[in-house]
């Protein structure tokens, strides 16, 4: 059986530079779950007197969040929202913000599950037993681009869609697509949810950004349940044609 020094000197270059960059990201990662844990509760990085710095939070806690979902990046993106409903921030960077971190963090996870692919297939498949997941991935029919844009509404899809996807076949130019459309779809919506929200409940922007969220989880459920309910009306129908 070769060395792991073995494997890695006949690596080719580009795939080198692709499992050093993951390594790092992985190492990236980890020093800030350690710190977030340590000292932050995510929200306190949103200083309304800063804004260039609350934008770089938003960015950086959903890139995170993406990668390892300690991270309160929906939430984040809730409350820049909601400030910026009381004109303490800008709308617009809060969305590009929200999408590049998606984005970015998809492309991340991706990585990382293909380079170190044999380390991480035992946590997705372990993450894929959860009933909500599996009940998920069973309804969206595991097309890629229906997993990756719907999965990211889902609580602890993203993760698994994202990893489940770098262990796959499929080509990176084909995520990255879908990744795209997902990331700006979900920041967008997130985004001018909580602040339309904000603008309706005025002075109380904690209640605000919570009720953004759950209206999201709300509808999620509602689509997740009528889409089944759906399904299994069409099975019970087709069920004595094929008697």
């Amino acid at each position: 059986m070769s060395s792991p020094a073995d494997r890695w000197r006949r690596l080719s270059t580009r795939r080198k530079v692709g499992a050093a960059a993951a390594l790092f990201v992985a190492l990236v990662v980890v020093a800030a779950a350690v710190s977030y844990m340590a000292n932050s509760d995510g929200l306190t990085l949103i200083d309304p007197d800063d804004a260039l710095w609350s934008y770089i939070s938003v960015f950086v806690l959903i890139f995170l969040d993406a990668i390892m979902p300690i991270f309160p990046g929906e939430t984040t993106l809730n409350a820049a929202a909601t400030l910026a409903a009381h004109g303490k921030l800008d709308l617009a960077p809060i969305i590009v913000m929200g999408a590049l971190g998606a984005i970015l963090g998809d492309s991340a996870l991706f990585w990382i599950a293909r380079v170190f692919s044999v380390r991480l297939e035992p946590q997705v498949t372990r993450a894929k037993t959860n009933k909500q997941v599996r009940m998920a991935f069973d309804l969206m029919d595991r097309s890629p681009a229906v997993l990756i844009i719907g999965g990211r509404y889902v609580p602890g899809m993203r993760f698994v869609v994202n990893a489940t996807m770098g262990l796959s076949d499929i080509r990176y130019r084909r995520f990255l697509g879908w990744s795209v459309i997902s990331g700006i779809l979900w920041s967008a919506y997130t985004s001018i949810l909580a602040y339309e929200i904000g603008l309706a409940l005025g002075d109380f922007p904690l209640a605000s950004f919570i009720i953004s969220g759950l209206v999201t989880t709300v509808a999620i459920t509602v689509v997740f349940f009528t889409v089944r309910r759906q399904r299994r009306r069409e099975a019970a129908a087709e069920a004595p044609e094929a008697g």
